[in-house]
């Protein structure tokens, strides 16, 4: 039984669907068939804690660990990396079934979606996105929802500029799309670690306040004395980095300038025009560059308003994150009103860019990518008469 038949037999009508793929192809992205077993490791490595959790787990006679897809962003990609087009701009859509475990739900379910390699004009594509995922809540008759979007990229240049130690931006960044983490982390920031006793306490306290090539020096001068160049596996080079860490994070290290700046930064949220000026304000005062990626903002929000989105009515968080791993700029969610993530429900649509993910999975150069994801489910709940849309 095809996709679209099952749909059918489940909905009564394939009316909606037809004209979510219609509006798809006619944007120009060809339609992608990804296989259901994937390779598992891109998915453990790369995706977010909430995918990683939820995988359908097996393994081959050859002994490799491979899944059902949990989504289609990672296979598309994948597929679009083994082809001739890799590297060159190119588009494509899907619609199949995902499979991810879901306490109290059923564990396979449809999505769909657009996903976009390849072009340079990061700004303009971005606004594409959202356009063509408005029009994918409009092939289901709701013209009527929220807009929620927000820019990682924006963070991570607030994170460069603040020069922190890197324990401290490495776990800032890894953190920012889990609001929780990231509290805690910036509430101990200017704190020392939890009391306890280390075995290593006196090698902690000799770096405290050190460098990287410090760092090395010791343990290199530590580990000739014990007569050996590993331990575990590990490196001197990879020890001295794990011991700096722990010094870092026991010393606590963070200004407390730095923490405010960090705090002032995730505080700004609201109409996009009015926060691309509080972002400006805020570089001025704190004399941080950061014109490039609030510059790409700006951009951004131009394209928008040029493919007739009202951008007045889209709310723009410093803050918002989407949980996945991958991205690395633009997000974005639509819900239906009255109902956002923060209370339980998940959104209708949901997307970003996700620049770094095509050399992680084995691209020799960087590639730009940017798409979304259709909750099928979602919106066939919601859904209305096409034409009778309020």
């Amino acid at each position: 039984m095809t996709v679209t038949a099952a749909i059918d037999g489940a909905a009564g009508s394939a009316t909606w669907v037809d004209a979510l793929l219609l509006s798809f192809a006619q944007a120009g992205y060809a339609q992608a068939e990804p296989a259901i077993l994937q390779p598992a490791e891109p998915f453990l490595d790369l995706s977010g804690e909430d995918i990683r959790k939820s995988l359908y787990l097996t393994t081959d006679a050859s002994g490799e660990e491979l899944c059902l897809r949990p989504d289609l962003t990672i296979p598309v990609a994948r597929d679009y990396l083994a082809s001739g087009r890799a590297g060159q701009p190119a588009g494509f859509s899907y619609l199949g079934p995902v499979f991810r475990y879901r306490d109290g739900q059923p564990s396979q379910f449809l999505q769909a979606g657009i996903e976009s390699f390849g072009r340079q004009d990061r700004a303009a594509a971005d606004a594409e996105m959202l356009a063509l995922a408005l029009e994918a809540t409009s092939a289901f008759g709701l013209s009527d929802v929220e807009i929620r979007t927000g820019d990682v990229a924006l963070f991570t240049a607030l994170i460069d500029a603040l020069e922190l130690y890197p324990v401290w931006k490495r776990r800032l960044i890894k953190d920012f799309n889990r609001k929780v983490s990231l509290a805690q982390d910036i509430e101990q920031l200017t704190l020392a670690t939890a009391p306890g006793r280390n075995e290593y306490e006196g090698v902690l306290a000799a770096l405290a306040g050190s460098d990287r090539k410090a760092a090395l020096a010791l343990v290199t001068d530590l580990m000739s004395i014990a007569g050996t160049t590993n331990v575990g596996g590990r490196t001197v080079a990879e020890i001295a980095d794990r011991f700096l860490e722990q010094s870092t994070l026991k010393s606590g290290a963070l200004p407390r300038d730095a923490l405010a700046t960090i705090k002032r930064f995730l505080a700004i949220a609201g109409d996009p025009d009015d926060a691309v000026a509080q972002l400006r304000a805020l570089a001025e005062d704190t004399r941080l560059n950061l014109t490039a990626a609030i510059d790409q903002l700006e951009s951004r929000v131009g394209f928008m308003a040029a493919r007739g989105i009202d951008t007045s009515l889209t709310r723009f968080s410093t803050s918002f994150g989407r949980g996945l791993d991958y991205y690395t700029g633009f997000e974005f969610e639509l819900h239906a009103k009255g109902r956002v993530k923060d209370n339980g429900v998940e959104p209708l649509v949901a997307g970003g860019r996700y620049d770094g993910l095509m050399t992680q999975l084995g691209s020799a150069a960087p590639i730009p990518a940017v798409g979304f994801s259709v909750w099928i489910e979602a919106l066939t709940q919601l859904r209305k008469p096409v034409g009778n849309a309020s």
